[in-house]
């Protein structure tokens, strides 16, 4: 099946031995690649050489008689010596052959031949190669050949081939479906009983969706085998109660887990065995019956047998616990390399290694496979951490404030699925609707910018990035280094989408307000409790974050709760706010007293309110202090769930007698019960935190469950309004970018620009090795003629600036502009800096330019030393900046900001990813605090923005079109109240850096 003929080796034919590879064309190990198929399995892609011949034997015995037919179009049993080393032997550049293998084993091949206009073998220049694919029958349906032709596609590029040319049998349906569904353009003809089909190499926009389309489907798929196993070992649970192996099997027992348990000790003695009351074995192979995940928790120099027992008997997924890999040194980090290969030779993922573990909360699932002692909630929000110290925390603080989980994975090192393939997985995730994540390195930026943005606009995406000024990566994380800023990077995560936080509490306050309430439509803030002061503190944080508060509405301290419901049940019908802060005190009553159970009274009270309005469109937030009780209440309301209808009977091998089965939670009725401690350490209460034993309700946050059945309804409540404003914030930012998202701007076309042009001259310059500029390590810095000429092919005029070495030559320079104009120094100590006095400005006769030239070099230096010019005066406006450079880790990136010490020291400075679409470059040029400056501060006339805008656009436009633009600086840039001007120009070229996301599919490499 899935084959393409080949002329020159149909089965009638010789096949004639290709001459071995050229010393020139050495073996390319680039092409090896790791991809996730359809299946969520893994698979290796490499070119096939001559010490395959006995694989290729084996891989084709293998093959079914009418994949054979297809492939040859002719009964072809076996293939003959010469075959083999046809197939075997190649140049890779006119005849190149690829096999996916899993477990070092052929399961799919590909090759191409370089063939001219006649259809004959032909070397370059010819760009047309004919194609064919062969796929073992057992792997046929995993979406093989799409990652194989995504792979050859691209080494023919690399080689100069265009087009693909292949013939395919009209029975051979799913062949056909794999070269018409891969997005490339194509032609297609009916010629001597088979179809011929022919296709455009060239990226297309529809392509590379079906590429990332595949790519989401496989990852998620992979993510999601990971998280619902059907049945699990434990590899390294000791014999004697502790330790980090029987540790994690007591956690899984006491979840509940639905499918089977299995045990795994090398050192158990043959014969039945058990421990905690599941089967126990030496070795995975031992078990006799399928197995999906295997949790690793011995010792690091025992893990590659285990790696090889788990992939030679079917596992589908790893979690190592295990430690002593990269976060160790060196030794380690190779140990961790040759980890991840071993694993992925089998078709394996694994999360870790040095892992706290998995869970999954669905109700079919209940895995914890982790070090965490209690089972989460269940609930919303999917919590993703790179450290197992902080998810602990995490899991112990969103249970005390009465939140639930739908899924958590703490992945350690993360050396092969990482924070990217969980947002794969929870992109369409029906059971997550808020996205937590604490991220210590980002191992694909602009993978996962991609990912975050396309998730963020169905599901919000909160991040805290930890290690932000450490300058590295924390130990054991192999990512890319960035160039850029923090600042910066946070810039653009936003432009994505991702709701940036500072600190675990923010994260986890705004998790809860996104999981609990509808986002708001605006900022309008309306404001109302039993205090003055808590509702001015509330009114002024609204203010701090950019909020539009309303004149908060004061109860007094004589508030009741029947007063605080009608309030609020009003407030959420006003249509004049967006959102409710409710803030809270406790209330005295006529004996001075404080009124006992005000915080339960006051919780039903607020949940009856938002009951009352049929469907709230505006979110609700408490602000309370010393209400003990309220937190209490709040928290308890979410922290339940009905009990059980009836039992569930527990699968095989699950849970014996010594596994007492968890206690039932309270039923949600009108106020619920506390849930059900455990009756010893050893049991797992699904409400519990992961700590020794239950955690009560923690005061700071809490949140209350809308006993209304069907509804979900919670309010969350904080101890501090700035920190129920911020997390407010958070929501009205991310719920304006979800509805700009919902329109995304477009990238305008140009008719003045010259691509073609900019091209050549780029080529000419690098060709030339940079004759006509500067040349460093990092590329070619083009002089001032070549920068104008190449700006000017994207329609950037840059004003003319002549030489003046000497006070006659200004002079000269002068008339040939017409006066005025102006004297400056470009010495690098000077450029772009007025303050020192190395500019001259409104020089309108030559006495005044002479004058001007010997004050500048009586105080300054010398002329050779300050290089100054003369350039004609421009129209008044504001001095910007305008700049574009290219980040290895994150790509291309625009940044716009005032010219000038004030905004350097202030880092004010805005961001936008390349591309820039208009509503970037819009939203470029009103980010910088300093922009009011542009729009008529304080009486002075607005300038004018479009044009601004359009100039980042035509930069955004050059950097995306030529790569080789490494880097752009326009400044100053004076934008005027009609147009603007380029003063000064640097353009700097190099050879692009690869981009890795326009590639075919592929894990990262080790």
């Amino acid at each position: 099946m899935q084959s393409a003929s080949e002329q020159s080796e149909a089965a009638d034919r010789p096949a004639s031995p290709a001459p071995a590879p050229s010393p020139e064309h050495a073996y390319p190990d680039h092409w090896e690649a790791d991809v996730v198929l359809r299946d969520g399995g893994t698979a290796r892609i490499r070119p096939i050489t001559a010490d395959d011949a006995d694989r290729l034997v084996s891989f084709y015995e293998q093959v079914s008689d009418e994949s054979k037919y297809y492939r040859f179009f002719a009964p072809y049993p076996r293939l003959s010596a010469k075959d083999v080393h046809r197939f075997t032997h190649h140049d890779f550049v006119d005849r190149v052959g690829l096999a996916a293998t899993v477990g070092g084993e052929f399961i799919a091949t590909v090759r191409y031949d370089r063939i001219d206009d006649r259809g004959m073998p032909a070397s370059g220049p010819a760009d047309e190669a004919e194609v064919a694919f062969l796929v073992q029958d057992a792997h046929q349906g995993r979406g093989v050949a799409s990652a194989l032709l995504e792979h050859i596609a691209a080494v023919a590029r690399e080689r100069d081939i265009r087009r693909f040319a292949a013939e395919v049998l009209p029975a051979n349906n799913k062949m056909i479906k794999v070269f018409t569904d891969a997005g490339y353009t194509q032609k297609r003809s009916f010629e001597d009983g088979s179809v011929r089909l022919h296709l455009d190499l060239e990226p297309t926009v529809r392509s590379l969706a079906v590429q990332r389309a595949r790519e989401q489907r496989a990852e998620a798929r992979s993510v999601q085998r990971l998280l619902t196993p059907r049945s699990v070992a434990v590899v390294g649970a000791g014999r004697a109660p502790g330790g980090v192996g029987r540790t994690v099997l007591r956690n899984l027992l006491g979840a509940g887990f639905t499918g089977r348990v299995h045990a795994v000790n090398a050192a158990l003695t043959d014969g039945p065995a058990e421990l905690d009351g599941v089967p126990a074995h030496r070795s995975v192979a031992a078990i006799g019956e399928p197995v999906d995940l295997a949790i690793v928790a011995v010792p690091a120099e025992r893990v590659p047998e285990v790696v090889a027992d788990c992939g030679e008997h079917g596992v589908l997924g790893l979690v190592v616990l295990s430690a002593g890999y990269a976060e160790s040194g060196p030794a380690g980090r190779e140990r961790q390399r040759q980890l991840v290969r071993q694993a992925r030779s089998y078709g394996m993922r694994i999360i870790g290694p040095n892992a706290f573990g998995i869970i999954n909360t669905s109700e079919d699932v209940r895995l914890n496979a982790s070090l965490a002692p209690h089972m989460p909630a269940a609930g919303r929000i999917g919590l993703f951490t790179q450290s197992g110290a902080i998810g602990i925390a995490l899991l112990a603080g969103l249970h005390r404030h009465g939140a639930g989980l739908s899924s958590f994975i703490s992945a350690g090192n993360r050396a092969d699925v990482s924070g990217n393939d969980f947002l794969q997985h929870w992109y369409d995730d029906p059971g997550t609707d808020v996205v937590l994540l604490y991220l210590e390195s980002i191992g694909n930026p602009r993978k996962f910018t991609r990912l975050a943005r396309r998730t963020a606009a169905v599901k919000p995406v909160v991040v805290v990035k930890g290690a932000r000024h450490s300058g590295s990566a924390p130990p054991g994380h192999r990512v890319p280094v960035t160039r850029i800023p923090h600042a910066t990077v946070s810039a653009l995560l936003r432009q994505a989408g991702v709701i940036r936080v500072d600190t675990v509490t923010e994260l986890v306050d705004a998790g809860l307000l996104l999981a609990a309430q509808p986002l708001p439509a605006g900022p309008r803030v309306a404001i109302l409790g039993n205090s003055e002061s808590l509702g001015l503190l509330t009114y002024d944080a609204c203010l701090t974050e950019g909020l539009r508060p309303l004149r908060p509405l004061d109860l007094t301290t004589a508030a009741g709760p029947a007063d605080f419901r009608d309030a609020l049940a009003a407030a959420l019908a006003d249509e004049t706010s967006d959102a409710v802060v409710v803030t809270a005190i406790p209330w005295v009553g006529e004996n001075g007293a404080t009124e006992s159970g005000d915080g339960e009274v006051l919780a039903a009270s607020l949940r009856e309110a938002v009951a009352s309005v049929p469907a709230p469109a505006k979110p609700v937030v408490v602000v309370h202090v010393e209400m003990g009780g309220l937190a209490e209440a709040l928290a308890v309301a979410t922290s339940t769930r009905p009990a059980p209808t009836g039992t569930r009977p527990a699968p095989a091998g699950t849970r014996t007698a010594s596994a007492p089965a968890r206690p039932a939670t309270a039923a949600v009725t009108g106020t619920a019960a506390p849930a059900a401690a455990p009756a010893t350490g050893e049991t797992a209460d699904p409400g519990s935190a992961p700590s020794a034993g239950p955690a009560a309700p923690d005061p700071a946050v809490a949140s209350t469950a809308d006993p209304t059945p069907g509804r979900q309804a919670t309010i969350p409540a904080y101890p501090a309004a700035e920190r129920a404003v911020r997390a407010l914030a958070e929501a009205v930012r991310y719920g304006q970018w979800r509805r700009q998202a919902a329109e995304p701007g477009r990238v305008p076309e140009y008719e003045d620009i010259d691509e073609p042009g900019a091209a050549a001259l780029i080529e000419r310059v690098l060709g030339d090795g940079g004759d006509g500029g500067e040349t460093d390590a990092r590329g070619v810095t083009l002089d001032t003629a070549e920068a104008g000429e190449l700006l000017s092919r994207y329609g950037i005029t840059v004003l003319p600036t002549l030489p003046a070495p000497t006070p006659d030559h200004a002079v000269a320079a002068a008339r040939r502009l017409g006066y005025p104009v102006a004297l400056k120094t470009t010495a690098p100590h000077l450029r772009h800096r007025p303050d020192l006095g190395g500019v001259r400005l409104d020089l309108a006769t030559e006495e005044q330019l002479r004058t001007a030239y010997a004050e500048v070099t009586e105080v300054l230096g010398k002329p050779e030393e300050l290089q100054p010019v003369v350039q004609a005066m421009v129209p008044r406006g504001v001095d910007t900046l305008v700049r574009s450079a290219i980040d290895p880790a994150v790509g291309a990136v625009l940044s716009f900001g005032l010219s000038g010490a004030a905004s350097e020291l202030l880092g004010d400075t805005a961001h936008r990813l390349v591309p820039a679409t208009d509503r970037d470059a819009a939203e470029l040029v009103r980010s910088i605090r300093t922009a009011p400056l542009l729009f008529g501060w304080r009486g002075s006339a607005p300038v004018d923005t479009p044009a601004l805008e359009e100039l980042l656009l035509r930069v955004s436009r050059l950097v995306d079109d030529h790569p080789e633009v490494v880097a752009v600086s326009l400044e100053p840039v004076v934008v005027a109240p009609g147009g603007l001007s380029v003063l000064g120009a640097t353009v700097r070229l190099a050879p692009p850096p690869p981009r890795t996301d326009l590639g075919p599919r592929r894990l990262p490499s080790y």
